[in-house]
């Protein structure tokens, strides 16, 4: 768990100020969610074969080789930073975006010991424990930023060095103490597993995952919730701005990354003891107030703040009750490449609202962001409460 703290707080402390380094070298926020968004496809990239890469030899070598191929993304993105050279910028940010395919499939290692009364609690304080990390790591930035700036390097480069300290001591915690290999113990490790196409590998998730409604929910629940998340949170930094409130959004991201983890114990004892599918409801009804906040929020910071906090805790419930109802929704020789699935959707939907972000606030507004986000959380409870009344009323 230690390494997720660390991990998340790499990721992050540069996630949290990227839009503003992409609007520094461009000159326009047309373009700035462009780097977030070549992160989150890094991420999606990296999801299968990472956990392709776990059945073959276990969790704690898919996690470590993720975050090694981070540090490296974020050394060329302090590169590109300083030179100025934005293609270079994205072109390193999807091998930083690596680093979060490990964050999120180090929750899939807490679940694959867990009994199903446990499991969502389970997961649940691997999310907790990124907490410390991923608040202080927004945190942390503008200070990293003061420093370097009067170092002589460009402005919102420096606080990427965060990243690379906080991947490497993941990288380092996961490779000494994540032992016995939790995976290889639930009995889901089969070094003969054959290389393949990952194409076909997602094909053959796809088809147990469409096969299990419950297992569709999960994984529809999760992907929408990251791309309602991230289209809101990208473009908040740049819309403060706008107003004059730049030097408040790395707190308001701070606070929005608290809402994502702080009361993850909490949700996933609220998950266990009341059904998957019911939380999943809840979620998304507190993921579309917070949406509409931030609409009606105006200009007043002290709005933006809850906003963005509510924007967390809802996204928190999809993540918890979704990982807990798909892991336990298939047999243990699907759920490595279902796993995998599903963070290859959250993140295609996460790099598509990122990617489209800019573009949707230089034309229409921050506002209409807030409002597309408020309608996928609204088609997550629809579909939530569908599948909930098909099902008896039991703890899913």
């Amino acid at each position: 768990m230690a390494s997720s703290a660390v991990g998340y707080a790499g990721f992050i402390a540069a996630a949290a100020i990227i839009g503003l380094l992409a609007a520094e070298i461009t000159g326009r926020d047309l373009l700035a969610g462009l780097p977030s968004a070549a992160g989150t496809l890094g991420t999606a990239a990296a999801a299968s074969p990472l956990a392709l890469r776990a059945k073959r030899l276990g969790r704690r070598r898919a996690l470590t080789l993720g975050y090694l191929i981070a540090i490296g993304g974020s050394a060329l993105a302090i590169v590109a930073g300083q030179l100025q050279m934005f293609w270079l910028l994205i072109v390193a940010m999807a091998g930083y975006g690596v680093a979060n395919a490990s964050n999120l499939q180090s929750r899939f290692a807490a679940a694959d010991l867990a009994d199903d009364e446990k499991r969502a609690r389970s997961i649940a304080m691997v999310v907790w424990v990124g907490t410390i990390g991923a608040v202080l790591g927004p945190v942390a930035a503008p200070w990293a930023n003061r420093v370097g700036v009067s170092l002589g390097m460009e402005q919102w480069v420096s606080p990427i060095f965060l990243s690379i300290v906080g991947f490497a001591m993941a990288a380092a915690i996961t490779s000494r103490f994540l032992r016995p290999d939790p995976l290889q113990v639930a009995g889901g490790v089969d070094p003969g597993t054959p290389f393949e196409n990952p194409l076909r590998g997602l094909r053959r998730s796809w088809a147990a995952i469409w096969a299990t409604p419950l297992a569709r929910l999960a994984v529809g629940a999760m992907a929408v919730s990251q791309m309602a998340m991230v289209a809101v949170m990208t473009m908040t930094p740049l819309h403060m701005r706008d107003h004059d409130h730049a030097d408040l959004s790395t707190l308001v991201i701070a606070a929005h990354v608290l809402g994502m983890y702080g009361l993850a114990p909490l949700i996933g004892r609220w998950a266990d003891r009341f059904g998957r599918v019911r939380m999943l409801t809840v979620g998304a009804g507190i993921l579309a107030m917070g949406t509409v906040i931030a609409v009606v929020a105006g200009y007043v910071p002290g709005l933006v703040f809850a906003g963005l906090f509510l924007l967390g805790i809802g996204w928190s419930f999809a993540l918890i009750a979704g990982s807990a109802l798909l892991t336990e929704s298939l047999a243990i020789e699907e759920r490595p490449g279902a796993q995998g699935l599903a963070d290859v959707a959250m993140s295609v939907l996460g790099a598509t609202a990122a990617f489209s972000s800019g573009f949707v606030k230089e034309m229409v507004g921050y506002h209409w962001l807030a409002n597309f986000a408020t309608a996928a959380a609204i088609l997550i409870l629809f579909t939530a409460r569908a599948v909930g009344r098909r099902r008896p009323r039991v703890a899913v």
